[in-house]
């Protein structure tokens, strides 16, 4: 598969190394440039590039939402992903209504962030349930793509698993679930993905970008 080029820029260090640090492990993801301001990453971009970009809405001098507008209008082929701890329902929409294509927050699961990276890679925008919930108008969500399944979060962490061959007690353990848990997962998957067993969920892990060769 391809290797995602990507950007990340956060004004925490911690945040940026530990970030940097599992995405980095990643093979099929290749960290080409660490930011603390968006004004960093406007300044990389006039001889560079990247697949996506992956933001922090607060950030002194250009802040995430300042930093997406910039890459929308002028490098419309970057995919912009927030992650932010923000869960207020201002900022949400405002992300949608500037196009911008996910929004994660921080105190998902590792996993969560690499689904969501491979997510909007592709094409789809990323904007998981429970920050739906949070939304007046859940329509904005919509895009090009009106039959587009939407993962939960979990969902996406039981996949990316899945396409590594593990068992559902493995995965169980992985996630701190039961194994009853991960089967009414896969069959909740495979009902929204319209598949008919689960060697065929392994096979679309792989096929979509959750889970490495």
């Amino acid at each position: 598969m391809e290797t995602i080029n990507i950007i990340i820029a956060d004004d925490h260090q911690i945040v940026l190394d530990g970030i940097q640090s599992f995405l980095e492990k990643e093979k099929e993801i290749e960290v080409a440039a660490v930011f603390k301001d968006g004004a960093e990453v406007i300044d990389y971009l006039r001889d560079h590039t990247a697949d996506v970009a992956v933001l922090d809405i607060r950030m002194p001098q250009m802040d995430g939402l300042d930093t997406a507008r910039h890459i929308l209008k002028n490098h419309p082929k970057i995919k912009i992903l927030l992650l932010t701890m923000h869960d207020d329902s201002k900022f949400i929409l405002q992300a949608m209504r500037l196009g911008i294509h996910g929004y994660v927050l921080k105190d998902k699961s590792k996993e969560a962030l690499v689904g969501a990276i491979h997510c909007v890679y592709r094409g789809s925008k990323y904007y998981s349930l429970d920050l739906q919930d949070k939304l007046v108008d859940p329509s904005l969500l919509n895009d090009d793509k009106p039959e587009q399944v939407r993962l939960t979060d979990r969902e996406i962490e039981v996949l990316t698993l899945t396409g590594e061959a593990l068992s559902a007690k493995e995965i169980a353990s992985r996630l701190d679930i039961t194994e009853n848990t991960v089967n009414v997962h896969w069959r909740n998957l495979r009902e929204k993905l319209k598949l008919t067993n689960d060697k065929a969920l392994v096979r679309y892990a792989i096929k979509n970008g959750y889970t490495e060769l």
